[in-house]
């Protein structure tokens, strides 16, 4: 007879919610990215004004992901599996402030405008009348894109990552993130 781990033991792999809120994760980055990339290269295109408009909410719906998945791993985190090594930790945790930090600038920058925003037709902040808040405007100006593509190029070092120990037979390394499974 086969037993599984204790509740309170790391397992092989990561559990359900934190792998679906991964790729989700990931599906919506695809989205932003594609968006931005589109907005910079072709603004005004047809592609553009069918992506664009979508930024923002899609960026708020990340934002409210990451939390809930952070919020996961904190109660789970006795039961995940433990980093592979110190620049990973390291790399996840850079990625995870950046998830963070990218679009509580932007909303700080969007409440800075004076401009009300929705997303997918709920009121998030409503605008003001009068003078923009300069320095809520300049905050998000300077810091929303440099640190979106940052972010990016950590997503491709995360991705380089990934192949590498793969190549390198070390598949435990993706099954970590694509299968389910207790440790037995």
């Amino acid at each position: 007879m086969t037993t599984c781990a204790s509740p309170l033991q790391p397992n092989e792999h990561y559990d359900s919610v934190s792998r679906a809120t991964h790729w989700l994760m990931f599906l919506l980055f695809a989205w932003i990215y594609c968006s931005a990339i589109t907005h910079y290269l072709a603004s005004d295109s047809t592609l553009d004004k069918w992506l664009w408009p979508f930024h923002k909410p899609v960026g708020l719906l990340l934002l409210i992901l990451l939390v809930l998945r952070a919020g996961w791993s904190l109660l789970s985190r006795h039961r995940r599996p433990p980093s592979i090594s110190r620049i990973a930790a390291t790399g996840h945790g850079m990625l995870y402030a950046l998830m963070f930090l990218i679009p509580l600038i932007g909303m700080i920058r969007q409440y800075g405008s004076g401009r009300a925003f929705s997303a997918f037709g709920v009121p998030v902040m409503d605008g003001f009348e009068g003078e923009k808040i300069q320095w809520m405007v300049d905050l998000g100006s300077n810091f929303h894109s440099l640190l979106g593509w940052t972010m990016l190029v950590l997503i491709l070092g995360h991705v380089a990552a990934v192949i590498v120990h793969y190549w390198q037979g070390d598949a435990q390394v993706l099954q970590r993130m694509t299968r389910g499974g207790r440790k037995h």
